[in-house]
This record gives structure tokens, sequence and C-alpha cells, in this order.
């Protein structure tokens, strides 16, 4: 098996591992353990592994350019912090089949941001793209889902799509930093200060989970989301982005909503509706258009 092939493999095995990931996640919050507290699970396992993994690479350079701190900062608030509490937070009260479609924003909101903070050039299709998107998230969020124990449905559909647009923000943000540090080494960074913006909102709500509750299953859940959902995922697709370049291993979020959706049909209960398959013909049509190169 060739370099490349593996590295293909690697950013569709993540985004499997993302897509059934709001699934999950879906499973034990808020019944048997908070968002917040959730969050502290993640960002506490992933950057304790993300460290291990750099201790035993003795010789590797750990460090980051004073000038480059800010952006590193806001890279960790925006990617991690905002993202992640918005994001589990908005599962919490809404569909895992809604989160996953609303992450599709995340591409179309990196268009708005790289003509706003990049400079780059709006045009027809891109405004085209723009529109179809909108509407098909706008769609999903006036739906009324009462499948699962959706508390809030549109809250929680608002929150998903603030948690898109926080990691657009970031992914725009970071870009400077990859051609200064490797994937791994700003990844490491960035979680390790997405946790410092966690653990002062989330300590509150995980020292009083009620641990004795949980059964077989929710520790495995938890236990898959801490270990595969977060660290897993974000080292395979680290691994995709140093190999085949940022544009094909951001191809396989695609894949994510099929993944949840599949996975929410077949052990949460939600149903695909006609007006969830336009919605979600209009998300990936705005996608495809905002990422349209032209000739």
């Amino acid at each position: 098996m060739t370099k490349n092939t593996k590295a293909h493999l690697a950013g569709l095995g993540a985004n499997f591992i993302f897509g059934i990931n709001y699934a999950i996640i879906k499973y034990v919050t808020p019944s048997y353990i908070q968002p917040l507290a959730v969050n502290v699970v993640r960002v506490l396992v992933s950057v304790s592994l993300f460290w291990s993994l750099f201790l035993m690479k003795p010789g590797t350079a750990a460090g980051i350019q004073k000038k480059d701190i800010p952006r590193f900062i806001l890279c960790g608030l925006t990617g991690i912090t905002l993202n992640q509490v918005c994001l589990i937070k908005g599962l919490s009260m809404t569909s895992s089949f809604h989160g996953a479609m609303l992450s599709l924003g995340t591409p179309i909101f990196i268009s708005i941001f790289a003509v706003w903070l990049l400079k780059e050039k709006m045009n027809l299709t891109r405004l085209a793209g723009l529109a179809c998107g909108i509407s098909g998230a706008a769609i999903l969020i006036m739906i009324k889902d009462t499948t699962g124990n959706n508390t809030n449905n549109m809250l929680g559909d608002m929150l998903a799509l603030m948690a898109a647009i926080a990691y657009a923000f970031y992914l725009v943000l970071a870009k400077p930093l990859m051609q200064s540090y490797s994937a791994l080494h700003v990844t490491r960074w960035v979680l390790t200060i997405g946790a410092l913006g966690i653990l002062p909102i989330g300590w509150g709500p995980f020292v009083h989970t009620n641990w004795q509750a949980f059964h077989a299953s929710h520790w495995l859940a938890l236990g898959f989301v801490g270990v595969a959902g977060t660290f897993l995922g974000y080292l395979m697709s680290v691994y995709a982005l140093s190999i085949i370049g940022p544009s094909a291993t951001g191809s396989y979020i695609y894949t994510q909503p099929v993944f949840a959706a599949i996975v929410s049909i077949l052990f949460l209960g939600d149903h695909f509706t006609l007006i969830k398959a336009a919605a979600t013909a209009l998300i990936f049509s705005g996608v495809y258009l905002v990422n349209r190169k032209r000739a």
C-alpha cells in the first residue's frame, strides 16, 4: 500500500470517526453527562495523548515564535474552545443528523472569511453557493425535529452552526501557521490553548457528574469520544494533511453527514424526510459551488 493510499484512508477514517462521533455524543448527553463535562473529557484526554506522543520523539522542537503567540491563542479559542462548546451543547439539544449537516457550513464560511481576511475575490458562483448553503441551513434550523431527546431543536441547530463558523474562522487563521510549523505542532498547541479556555467553564459540571449512574455502554461511549473521536481523529487528519495536502483532506468532510445519518437512523431513531433531503441537497450544492475552481 502506497503512502498516498494510506493518507487517503486516514482522511476517510478520520471523518468516519467524526461522523459517528455525533451520534455517540448524542447518546450520553445530556441524560448522563452535561455537554461542558464532555468537553473537559475530550480536551484532557487529547492534550495528554498529544503531549505524550511528543515526549516519545526526543529532539523535536516544542516552542512557538513570539510573534505567532496571538494567532495561536485566537486559533485555540475559536477552533477548540468556542467550536467544541457550541458543538456539543448544540448536539445535546438537536439531532446528530442536524449537527453533522450544519457542520458542512464550515467550507462555506471559510469562503466568506477568506474573502474578508485573505482578500480573495467574490464571484457569482461563490455568491450562488453561499445562497444555496445558507438556504439549506435555514431549512434545517426551521424544521421541528421531535426524534430522540431534542429539547430545543432551533437553539441546538444555531449552536451547531456557530460551531461551524468558529471552526471556519480557525482554519483561515491557522493557514499562515501551517507554513511555519508542522500540522501536528499546530494541532498540539491549538488543543492545549483551547483546553485552557474550556477547563474553567467545564470543570464544575465535570466534577459534579454522577459517574455511578454510568453503565458499561456509557463508559465505552465516553472513551470513544475522548480517545478515538478526538485524539485519533485529529491524528489521522494531521497525517493525511501532511501527505495529500489540505484540499484532498478537506474533501472527506462531505462524508461525515452520511456516516452520522446512518448511525442516527439505525440506533437513535432519527428519520430522513423529503424536506431534510432538500435541505441536504442545497447545502451540498452550496459547498460545491463555493469551492468550485474557475477554468
